[in-house]
């Protein structure tokens, strides 16, 4: 997916459900919090405010740091 970025808060090693945090962005658009829910064993989205301090903390991450499960979840959260 062209222009899409995903993100992680190094500073915080952020987890939820035992699985890392991660973050979403398509070119200019909103950023999406996505954490691991254990029931009903789904990741759960949240958009994030950009005025939010969190943002200014977050780092690049790579495609192959995402779960298989998140990377479907991610893929079709923007085809919608």
């Amino acid at each position: 997916m062209h222009g899409l970025k995903i993100f992680i808060d190094e500073r915080l090693e952020e987890t939820e459900g035992g699985c890392q945090v991660f973050y979403s962005r398509l070119s200019d658009g909103p950023i999406y919090r996505w954490s691991y829910q254990h029931l009903p064993m789904q990741w759960r989205v949240s958009r994030v405010h950009s005025s939010d301090s969190l943002v200014r903390t977050l780092s690049l991450s790579r495609w192959k740091r995402v779960p298989a499960l998140l990377q479907k979840t991610i893929s079709e959260h923007y085809q919608d």
